[in-house]
Formats: C-alpha cells, sequence, structure tokens
C-alpha cells in the first residue's frame, strides 16, 4: 500500500477550518458551562430563601424561569459538543480516507455541514437563554 503524499497534503490544507472551528466550539463550550453554573448557582440562592422571609420570598418565582434559562443552556451545550464530535469525526475520517488515497473532500463537505448545523442548532438555544435572562427580578435592588 502506498501513501498518496498529495493526497495527505490535500487534507491537512483542508484540516484548518474544521480544527479552526473545532477551537471555537471549545471555548464556546466553556461559555455554555459557566452560564450554566451562574443560573444553577442562582437557582440554589433563591432556593435557601424561607417562606417565612418576606422582603426576599417574591424572588423564588424566579426560579421557574431560571429552570427554563437552564434546560435552554444543557439542550445548547449538548448540541455544540455533538458538533464538536462531528468535527473531530470529519478530521478523523479525512485523513484515514486520504491515507488510504481516496478522495476525502465529498464526505468531508458532508461531514462539515452536519457540524454547522448542530452549532446552529445550539446557538439558537443559546438565543433562547439570551432573551430569557432579563426580568424584572434581575433589577430589582
Amino acid at each position: 500500500m502506498s501513501v498518496d503524499a498529495a493526497q495527505l497534503s490535500t487534507m491537512i490544507t483542508h484540516a484548518v477550518a474544521p480544527a479552526f472551528l473545532l477551537n471555537a466550539v471549545a471555548a464556546f463550550v466553556v461559555i455554555l458551562i459557566n452560564r450554566m453554573a451562574g443560573v444553577t448557582e442562582r437557582i440554589r440562592n433563591l432556593n435557601q430563601i424561607t417562606d417565612g422571609d418576606a422582603t426576599r420570598a417574591w424572588l423564588k418565582v424566579d426560579i421557574a424561569r431560571l429552570k427554563r434559562r437552564e434546560l435552554l443552556l444543557n439542550s445548547s451545550l449538548h448540541l455544540a459538543v455533538i458538533g464538536g464530535i462531528v468535527i473531530t469525526f470529519l478530521l478523523l475520517l479525512g485523513f484515514v480516507v486520504a491515507f488510504l488515497g481516496y478522495r476525502h473532500e465529498p464526505g468531508a463537505g458532508m461531514l462539515f455541514i452536519v457540524a454547522v448545523c448542530f452549532l446552529l442548532a445550539s446557538l439558537f438555544r443559546l438565543l433562547q437563554d439570551v432573551r430569557l435572562s432579563l426580568s424584572e427580578h434581575d433589577h430589582h435592588h
């Protein structure tokens, strides 16, 4: 079995965009985890307010909105991670196929489209969270 150096060289060149996108997905996952941790911490703090605390008990009505945000962020996180897995699979499969001397472009193109669709869905979920993120409770002092 001979390795087609030109095909491998082409694959290395074509791997730049997916590798860059994978790096962006990793940074996006960190952002989502941090947002989710903030929402979870806020829910925990609100749950510690006793019903007898008349000055702060009204804040607990915000828990339902925060739980919805938590679900949206969790969904966004899952979609982003799946997108990252598809990108990683794209890189792996691209190199294996190129190593075997076959054209990798058609399969790589399809996997790239699938990965971008998952990332689009993840960003849409984040947008839904952003829309829910501010309420009158956030501006009360």
